[in-house]
């Protein structure tokens, strides 16, 4: 790395770890906010997400705050083990995705801190609630539309994020048998309504391309690229190595040609590919008040996300796209809706003119920058490096004795 993107990545965590320190106590029961100023709340993916940061700083205040809220959910956790929305409301219910992060949360947190049988019982609740999540009782987790962070967009039956988040806290609570069933099952092929079905148990692979469909389910998937699943797909060792980087390549090539056709103004990858458009078939009336083309789920830019898009190039084997993109994310951080700020840390950019358009000082945009410059500075990907390790030993060819 240049000295002076050095610098300039060095300039970037220290603002990124004042927005943290910043955020890390809120009015809600004194936990951490999802936001310096507009969300007030302490949502549980938003820090069970930043929890990567967070742990990657080694700072002892952020890592108690992070503490406190494990401890809340695990309090406010429902009798059958499902992880609250927001941290501190037992009432909040009905997420997709809060109760696998929680569980990878809390893996990472052990194995960082030391403490091995940290909030046991709650483990062992959260984990028997995601086995009860598998419609066909085959390990594959299913969820409802607009359960997931997407809260304003239809996911159907087995979503690729919820899935590559259980694929990597089954493999770091040491359920390997249940991993490699998940794996096997999200490498197979997901079927097409147009076509019959390759067969009976449906998985969440594409035909003729490098990535992961959004969902899948029977007869029906879609095959729009959902960046933050695909991500997590190459972390937790879903993908393989050669598909990892087909997969980053590919990405990189539709990111090249949506900036010719103007439709994409930095050099970072949107959430979602192709943007979903008025006359597609899966288009619902409410995207025309959240989610017109290149706006918030429907293929709006978010620093969080794209931070695990750079930590997942590093993965793939290809570091120097790696700190090139970390170059790039390093400026769309510093965008903000309140120009007195020097670092934005916004929620969500506009894909078609890299206007910030969410709210300032978002706790996950900051620990996920942190996080990716972390992994970037030490050529490491920190916490999945092991998840890793045992996918190469699994893509090594046999050899004759």
């Amino acid at each position: 790395m240049k000295k002076t993107h050095y610098l300039q990545v060095e300039e970037a965590k220290k603002a990124a770890l004042e927005v943290l320190l910043h955020n890390r106590r809120g009015p809600c029961h004194s936990l951490p906010r999802a936001a310096g100023w507009g969300y007030p709340e302490p949502y549980t993916r938003d820090l069970m997400i930043s929890a990567l940061g967070i742990l990657a700083s080694g700072n002892e205040q952020l890592v108690a705050s992070l503490r406190r809220v494990l401890e809340t959910l695990a309090r406010n956790q429902t009798s059958r083990g499902h992880i609250v929305s927001l941290a501190h409301d037992p009432l909040n219910v009905g997420a997709s995705d809060t109760t696998p992060l929680f569980l990878l949360a809390l893996a990472l947190f052990r194995r960082t801190t030391g403490e091995k049988d940290f909030l046991e019982q709650a483990a062992r609740k959260a984990l028997t609630w995601m086995e009860y999540q598998s419609p066909g009782d085959q390990v594959i987790v299913g969820q409802l539309p607009t359960s997931d962070w997407r809260d304003e967009q239809w996911v159907l039956g087995y979503g690729l994020y919820v899935n590559s988040i259980a694929h990597a806290y089954l493999r770091l609570f040491g359920l390997t048998e249940r991993a490699a069933q998940l794996r096997r099952r999200m490498n197979r092929f997901a079927n097409i309504a147009e076509a019959p079905p390759y067969h009976s148990h449906e998985g969440l692979a594409l035909p003729h391309k490098p990535y992961y469909a959004l969902w899948g389910y029977k007869v029906y998937s879609s095959d729009r690229f959902d960046l933050l699943g695909n991500s997590l797909a190459i972390l937790s060792g879903v993908a393989s190595r050669s598909k990892a980087t087909a997969l980053i390549r590919w990405v990189e090539g539709e990111c090249q040609a949506l900036r010719e056709r103007g439709e994409l103004a930095v050099p970072l990858p949107p959430s979602l590919l192709p943007y979903m458009k008025r006359t597609d078939p899966d288009w619902m009336p409410r995207y025309d008040m959240f989610g017109a083309p290149g706006d918030y789920h429907n293929g709006g830019i978010w620093p969080f996300i794209c931070g695990f898009y750079v930590v997942a190039a590093l993965a793939a084997g290809l570091p120097r796209l790696a700190r090139k993109r970390l170059a790039a994310l390093t400026d769309l951080v510093r965008l903000a809706r309140d120009q007195s700020l020097p670092f934005g840390f916004n929620e969500w950019i506009q894909a078609q003119d890299g206007r910030p358009r969410g709210q300032d000082w978002q706790t996950w945009s900051a620990a996920m920058y942190l996080y990716a410059a972390t992994c970037v500075e030490r050529g490491q990907v920190l916490f999945f490096d092991e998840l890793l390790a045992r996918r190469a030993q699994r893509s090594k060819p046999r050899t004759r004795r």
